[in-house]
């Protein structure tokens, strides 16, 4: 198994976690998240992070290691988490990523030049001075490949995708390319859960946000709304009840466009998995937990 890497990905409320867990505690394995916003510290509802229990039958890295005032980059993240690939491995056990940030995972396993791409305090200054509507035009007109799969309202996103160009002369889209060039230094298997019955998967995201709620999401955001980053306040689920705390909408309306964000973001995240070739997709309507667990150790232990 040496430089063998497990990567457990998928669109949420798929089953990433349950799966990873089990894994991990057949194969001695240790767990990576790779969920933007599992990062934050007190941020534990509304990303559906592991609970306790879960936390203390595996080791588990990237969770809970920044506060949610903190600005963190997927540059930070190759960095904190290649960090923690190489520990792993050199203690002879299996790293495992899991969650459904795929740029990201991407990153770390490929060596993505998305988050290696220079950096431009002034230009950020300048682009964060202009209109989302003034951005998004720029950014439609210069890489609309990228524009197509960022929304407008994601001002991260689009000053980053201008900032890219603006420094390198290169579109993000075209920068992603080149980065898809490169081998990775490691051996990764991933596997890539999804559900061929779509109102199943929809079903299982609006009994989560329901799961949420019940657990308190509405005095967790309460307790965060102010001291939240921009790019914290990104997560689904924060930035609708804020909207309801404003008295933009009523509680039953935000709860509702919680479902719907994250029903939409699971399409994107299908989305993205589907251009890349390495990926071994594993349909959950179709196989059983077992057979899927089974699978995958098969492949962590294959030549």
């Amino acid at each position: 198994m040496n430089k063998r890497v497990i990567a457990i990905s998928g669109p949420t409320a798929v089953g990433k976690t349950a799966l990873a867990l089990r894994v991990a505690r057949e194969l001695d394995g240790e767990i990576i998240s790779c969920d933007s916003m599992q990062i934050y510290k007190g941020m534990d509802i509304g990303t559906a992070k592991p609970t306790k229990e879960e936390l203390s039958l595996v080791r588990h890295h990237m969770i809970d290691i920044v506060p949610p005032d903190a600005q963190f980059s997927c540059a930070d993240y190759k960095k904190m988490a290649t960090e923690a690939l190489e520990d792993i491995l050199s203690r002879g056990k299996l790293p495992i990523f899991c969650g459904g940030t795929g740029l990201y995972l991407e990153s770390v396993l490929y060596n993505g030049g998305f988050s290696e791409a220079p950096a431009d305090k002034s230009i950020r200054e300048k682009l964060s001075a202009k209109s989302p509507e003034e951005n998004w035009a720029r950014l439609v007109e210069i890489d609309p490949e990228a524009a197509s799969k960022t929304h407008i309202n994601n001002r991260i996103r689009v000053i980053r995708a201008l900032e890219i160009y603006e420094t390198t002369g290169m579109t993000k889209t075209y920068w992603d390319t080149l980065s898809k060039q490169k081998k990775s230094e490691y051996d990764p298997k991933i596997v890539v859960l999804y559900a061929s019955d779509r109102e199943l998967l929809y079903k299982r995201i609006n009994e989560r946000v329901d799961a949420m709620v019940e657990a308190g999401l509405e005095r967790e955001v309460r307790e965060l709304s102010h001291t939240v980053s921009p790019t914290a306040l990104q997560a689904i689920g924060y930035k609708e009840l804020i909207e309801y705390f404003d008295g933009k909408c009523t509680f039953d309306e935000a709860i509702d466009k919680i479902k719907q964000a994250s029903r939409n973001y699971a399409k994107r995240q299908q989305t993205w998995w589907r251009r890349c070739e390495s990926a071994i997709n594993v349909d959950v309507c179709t196989e059983n937990f077992e057979n899927i667990v089974n699978f995958v150790i098969s492949l962590a232990k294959s030549d």
